[in-house]
């Protein structure tokens, strides 16, 4: 009798544990406090990198998109005449190709009406081929390599400037500004820093100027003395460094170490307040793009910024705006379709008509803006300086 009550407490015992187990790891799915509430749940994924050195930079998109996310809740959205709560799923690639790809598998097995991502280039072109085969629409908020959207994929969208634009804005600043005839060229050996040194070599060689040296290196160097040395035989009137900010500060500040007083160049991967950090007092010696807009010629670019601090307690690093728009151009396309379906979403997208934050928003044939403008910056006192707005398409700047 004793040994059956023993089995008997035994055997609840370890029932109440697993409910107690089940309960722990479960917790309430907002898909569930959704419906009980009548609301359908769509979720929209973001991608960047949240880890490495360009986690704030990745951080920054999400929260243009996170922002853009609990606006549109707080307002209410209804779609079909059902009330629609957006959820944003927020993962990190790590600005590696490899995880980017299994990113993107996962936002497709989760069935995520669009993607907002990713944001570098060699991470955005890989994954693009899996939102294509799944119908899925990516808009990236700052992938600037033109074969993003030269694949031919008609899942495939972005709301900046490509490198065919940016490239050509700084090496017409270099031939016309600095008067270079002889340049030398470095990239990181990513999809976006060869595309951007690439594009910028041809524009100059175009223009007339000489390459002098074409060098490469990595996104994960810190030492960039050979390859410094190596330019400074060659006697650059210019460097052109394409690069994010991780990179682009330490060779600023080795260059000037080394007594090189040639101006360098480099797109927005490296035009932030980090590059300044890294760079030190020669941070004065860099000139840099943006594939875009000021914030301050944007439109709606003080209203946003205003918001945007007060939310994040902090200023806008990169692409923000760029990211919270790309979450109103899908709603929009949800709105005209009347659906959350993602297949017609993404139908909807190549007849965008949306004036957003940073302007109007339009996509030509390939997925790129009809009409936008480069700026270019420069340092002074450690602080970024707008220098000039390149313009193209119709856009007013």
């Amino acid at each position: 009798m004793a040994l059956k009550n023993l089995e008997k407490w035994l055997l609840t015992g370890l029932s109440l544990s697993a409910l107690a187990l089940t309960g722990c790891e479960r917790k309430e799915p907002p898909a569930h406090a959704a419906a009980a509430a009548g609301e359908e749940v769509v979720k929209i994924g973001h991608v960047g990198p949240l880890t490495g050195g360009s986690a704030h930079l990745g951080k920054d998109n999400e929260n243009g998109a996170r922002l853009a996310v609990e606006e549109i809740n707080q307002a209410g959205l209804v779609i079909g005449g059902r009330k629609v709560r957006l959820e944003l799923d927020g993962e990190d690639d790590a600005a590696d190709p490899k995880t980017g790809t299994q990113v993107a598998q996962k936002f497709v097995d989760e069935h995520v009406v669009a993607v907002i991502g990713h944001l570098n280039s060699g991470v955005s072109i890989p994954a693009s081929r899996i939102y294509n085969d799944a119908g899925i629409a990516q808009i990236s908020p700052s992938s600037t390599n033109p074969d993003y959207t030269k694949q031919g994929y008609r899942s495939a969208f972005r709301v900046v400037a490509t490198d065919a634009q940016q490239g050509p804005a700084l090496g017409g600043y270099a031939l016309k500004a600095l008067n270079a005839k002889s340049i030398a060229v470095v990239d990181d050996a990513t999809a976006y820093g060869k595309g951007l040194a690439d594009e910028f070599a041809t524009a100059a060689r175009a223009g007339g100027a000489r390459v002098v040296a074409r060098e490469a290196t990595s996104d994960k160097a810190t030492d960039f003395r050979a390859i410094l040395t190596t330019i400074k035989s060659a006697h650059p009137d210019v460097i052109m460094f394409g690069g994010m900010d991780s990179t682009v500060g330490p060779f600023i500040r080795q260059a000037a170490a080394l007594g090189l007083s040639a101006k360098i160049l480099s797109g927005d991967g490296a035009c932030t307040e980090k590059v300044a950090e890294l760079a030190g007092d020669a941070v004065n010696n860099l000139v840099c793009s943006e594939a875009s807009l000021a914030v301050s010629r944007m439109p709606k670019g003080a209203e946003f910024e205003k918001r945007f601090e007060a939310r994040f307690n902090g200023p806008i690093l990169f692409n923000a705006p760029f990211a919270y728009d790309a979450v109103y151009v899908i709603v929009d396309a949800m709105k005209r379709t009347n659906t959350t379906d993602a297949a017609k979403v993404l139908a909807a997208l190549p007849s965008t008509n949306y004036n957003g934050v940073i302007g109007h928003i339009a996509f030509d044939a390939h997925g790129d803006m009809k009409d936008g403008a480069i700026t270019l910056y420069r340092y002074q006192d450690h602080k970024k300086t707008l220098l000039d707005v390149v313009k193209y398409g119709g856009v007013s700047a």
